[in-house]
């Protein structure tokens, strides 16, 4: 059977507490006259029912690293994708579209008020982070496999088609969530106009 391996937790339970304050009721009752030869029966059990009603005690929520956090680790996983991309080589057009790819990456997760309004939105975050740890590195990683393939067995299509259109729906993608963080500015800006023209209205 588990016993309770720290007493002191159960003193400051509300179980505990409720229990203790529904038990000095009875012993007021005592007091007063009204619990007879029968009080500490009744001081029991009012303080075994106060322990009952008394709500269970919520257990701590679990300790996730908050956005910014979550941030600071991409950027050392996009730091460490930047040095395997540098050391892949790309056709011109797949480099070019990569080029711009990661530029885009850079601009958003770079330190500063954009990055504090990405922190906010963690679907923008997780997008990112699916980009850069696994989207990416898998269009290149198959790109690099599928064109040695090709080399044996001329005539196939050229892997690099398929790398192109890759990088350009993953380039979308971003771009969609860098308009989403300018949305979000353009409203906070529109707010503040609001305020201050209702502020004006008031005076």
């Amino acid at each position: 059977m588990a016993t309770n391996k720290n007493p002191l937790r159960y003193l400051e339970s509300r179980k505990n507490l409720t229990g203790s304050a529904c038990g000095l009721v009875g012993l007021a009752l005592t007091f007063a006259g009204a619990a007879g030869p029968y009080w500490p029966v009744v001081v029991a059990g009012l303080y075994g029912a106060g322990a009952l009603i008394a709500p269970p005690e919520r257990p701590p929520l679990p300790d996730f690293p908050d956005p910014s956090a979550q941030l600071e680790e991409l950027r050392g996983d996009f730091g460490r994708l930047r040095e395997y991309l540098d050391g892949v080589e790309l056709p011109p057009a797949a480099a070019g579209r990569l080029t711009e790819l990661t530029e885009l990456l850079t601009a958003l997760l770079d330190p500063g008020w954009v990055a504090e309004v990405l922190a906010q939105d963690p679907e923008g975050v997780h997008a990112l982070s699916r980009a850069v740890r696994q989207d990416i590195p898998e269009a290149v990683d198959t790109f690099v496999r599928t064109r040695w393939w090709t080399r044996l067995t001329p005539g196939t299509e050229p892997p690099e088609r398929h790398l192109e259109r890759q990088l350009t729906l993953l380039q979308e993608e971003a771009d969609r969530l860098a308009v989403t963080l300018r949305e979000v500015e353009a409203r906070r800006q529109e707010s503040h106009t609001r305020y201050l023209e209702d502020r004006g209205r008031s005076q």
